[in-house]
Order: structure tokens, then sequence, then C-alpha cells
């Protein structure tokens, strides 16, 4: 395989994974590969999968065989498979889909580079150093640890990537000023339990020193963290966001169930009220804060009166963004010995939950109707002068947007502004812009 090649590259999944394929590209680059937009324009066409649940495998496998249908038109192309699927059903992949030219696990990317003869002598500790940003320049994920300790019943992420690394915090901190040297002003903080950061590394938790760390940075003006996991949440984290001008006021902490019983069936550990208390703290002492959680419906186990308690806690708390997952069948986890209810148990909990979150969402977004917010702009149409931006309550891909008409002014991509809203969706709100 010459050097040089064309190569396109599917991420699917999480922002972890786009994380990983932006280190990948970025070695890919500096070994002069060319990267194109288009897998039918590749030489090479990698995909970076994804292995979480049903629905995502699937998307996956389709995009594998997709790329399978560009090969039998040009037996010339390569296809590589990497990443969360990858890493799982290695062997079962390898026997069923003889297309693909080769398999890798997740963050293999030296042997991917070796595959393609690109050497590459640079420290796995050390790629971000060359990473390239596939997000609009305005905001990029930041990853600081790898895989997760925790054994809930549900999740075969351990079984993909592994157990919980944290990143030396020196690299983190170099990786964010060099992200905002390029006109990066959101760090958004991801990893599969973030508030254990450290406690492998250093011997105890650590995210407030390293949040601290990243609040020094000149040009970061928002830090947005994901994945806080209920158990490992330190209450000094909601007093540095309480005082905090950078982290914004954005609590993502996925709770799975409210039930005392389900929350053990799942393995999750601590129990309902301490998950209460930390989303009550968090309102007092932050006002304004924007709480996000996710739950999953149609667990093994889980009875109507569990589910008529997850629905009440829902409707009690009024979640600002709200996640619902159907239960996943999965492989060598400890909820696939269990009975698994039928589909359409889980479809109607599914149903009923977001039926009522979405009274939820449209019930706040009204309520801010007439305020003024500052949003960060992600997008512009000039043909229809619109921007459509976020606020600080909102992540990127996954919450709310604001869309703001009859924009008449000159406004950049990644500006920070402030709009009034004027009218308001179940998952949007209208504004237009305030003078200041």
């Amino acid at each position: 395989m010459q050097n040089h090649k064309k190569i396109h590259i599917t991420t699917l999944g999480c922002s972890k994974n786009i994380y990983d394929s932006e280190l990948l590209m970025g070695q890919l680059q500096t070994h002069r590969a060319e990267l194109v937009d288009e897998p039918d324009e590749a030489e090479v066409i990698i995909i970076n999968t994804c292995g979480f649940i049903d629905l995502a495998k699937q998307e996956s496998i389709d995009a594998i065989l997709e790329a399978e249908q560009l090969k039998k038109e040009d037996p010339s192309k390569k296809i590589v498979v990497c990443g969360c699927l990858s890493q799982r059903y290695q062997k079962e992949l390898k026997s069923e889909i003889r297309s693909v030219d080769a398999f890798f696990g997740t963050e293999d990317f030296a042997n991917i580079l070796n595959y393609l003869n690109y050497t590459s002598d640079v420290s796995p500790d050390h790629l971000y150093e060359k990473r390239l940003l596939t997000t609009p320049g305005h905001y990029a994920y930041l990853k600081i640890s790898e895989g997760c300790n925790h054994t809930c019943s549900f999740c075969a992420i351990p079984l993909m990537r592994g157990r919980h690394r944290s990143r030396a915090m020196e690299n983190i901190v170099h990786e964010a000023r060099q992200l905002a040297r390029q006109g990066v002003k959101e760090l958004i903080i991801i990893s599969q339990d973030t508030t254990f950061y450290g406690l492998d590394l250093y011997g105890s938790q650590q995210i407030v020193p390293l949040l601290k760390q990243l609040e020094e940075i000149p040009g970061i003006e928002w830090i947005r963290l994901h994945y806080l996991y209920p158990t490992t949440v330190p209450d000094e984290l909601i007093d540095r966001m309480a005082i905090s001008e950078k982290i914004v006021p954005y609590l993502d902490m996925p709770i799975q169930h409210i039930s005392d019983r389900m929350l053990k069936i799942m393995k999750r550990g601590g129990k309902a009220n301490r998950i209460r208390e930390i989303f009550e703290q968090a309102r007092r002492k932050i006002p304004g804060i924007f709480l996000r959680t996710t739950v999953i419906v149609g667990h093994p186990g889980e009875t109507e009166q569990d589910f008529v308690g997850l629905k009440r806690f829902v409707r009690e708390f009024e979640f600002d963004r709200l996640g619902v997952f159907q239960y996943s069948h999965e492989e060598n986890t400890t909820a696939f010995q269990m009975e698994d209810l039928p589909l359409e148990i889980k479809d109607e909990r599914y149903r009923e939950l977001m039926a009522i979150q979405r009274e939820i969402s449209l019930m706040k977004n009204s309520n801010r109707v007439g305020r003024v917010m500052r949003i960060i702009v992600d997008e512009i149409d000039w043909k229809t002068l619109t921007v459509i931006g976020r606020t600080k309550g909102d992540s990127p891909e996954i919450d709310n947007e604001v869309i703001v008409e009859n924009v008449n002014r000159p406004i950049r991509v990644g500006d920070m502004i402030n709009v009034r809203i004027t009218d308001a969706a179940e998952y949007e709100m209208y504004a237009t812009i305030e003078d200041t």
C-alpha cells in the first residue's frame, strides 16, 4: 500500500469516538495522507464503530456494508474497521464480513498506522499534539480518562474500553492550552466517569484541581462537564461550579433509575437519596443551573411500580434535559442472564416518559420567553439571515438550540452574543439579537 493515500474516516457513536478519530486523523495528516470527506473518493475507508447498544451496533454494521458495496464497485479499495464494535466482536466480524481488510480495537492507533505503512514513534500520551479537530473550531471535546471500573448490569463498556485510566493532568492542561491557541472557546470534558478522574493515577479524585487549572487558560470561556457518576460526585465539585466564572451551570449526571430496588439490580451502587441530594444541592448552590440526566426503561426486573416511581421523580424534578434509553440486552453483561422484558413494554414506557419530558421542556422553554440569554453561535445561514446557537445549558448535538432570525449585523461562528427569547417549542427557542 502506497503512502499519501486518500483516506476517509466514518465516526459512529459518542463524543469519545469523535475524539479518538481526531487523534487518528491528526497522525494520518502528519504522514501526508489525504483525508477526504466522502467514502467513495477514498482508497482506504476507516470505520470507527460503536458497540454500545443494539441500534448503535446496527448502525456500525450498516456502515461496514455500505463500504463493502463501494469495494465491490472498486476492488482496490481497502476497508479498515476499528473502535468498540470491533474490539468486542472482532472474531465474529472476521468470520461474517470477509470484505474487511483489517480489524482493530479501541485506541489501536499505532497498529492502524503500521497497517497503512505509516511508521510512528509518537507516545500514545502525546498523540493529542497533532490532533485534527472535526468539530466547529469554537468547541472541542477533551477526554480526560478512558475506561470504567463500574460493573453496571446493563453496560458492556468495560468489555470494550477496559478499566479506568486517567490521563496525566499536565498532558490534559497542555492539550487544552493548545486548543485555546487554535481558537477553541468551549471545552467539553468527557470520559466514562468524569468525577473518578485521578483516583487511579494520584490516589485521590482530582477533577476539581484539574478544573482550576483549565479555568486559568486564556481564551477558554466555557467549560462543560459530561458524565458525572452519582457515587463519585464530590461536594467540592458543586462548590467549585458555584463560584466559577467559566464552568457552565450544567450538571450532567446519568442516574439510569430512581428506584432503590432497580439501582441494586442495575449494580449502580448508592441509593436514590444520594441522587436526590446531589441534584438538590446543585439547585440550592447554583441558581439557574441546568440539570441533565439519562434513564433506562425496561431493564430486566423493572416492575410497573418501579416505572411509576421513575415517572413521579421525573415530574417532580423537572429536568432541563432528559435522555431516555430502552434497555438493550447485551451479551456478557450481568443483566443478560435475566429475562428480557417484552419490546412492547419498553416501547410504551419510553413513549410515556418522553411525553412527560416534552411537556416539561416546553414549559421550561416557554418560561424563558422575554428573557435575555447569552448564546454561542454554532451555525450561520446568511441566505435566510438565521443563526443557530446554544445557551450555557445546551451541549452540542444532544441538547436544545436557539434559533435567531432576521440577523442584520456581522456575526461569526463562535461568537458569543446576547439574544432575547421570543418564542419556544419543546426543544428549540427562537430569539432576536439584543442590542447591548
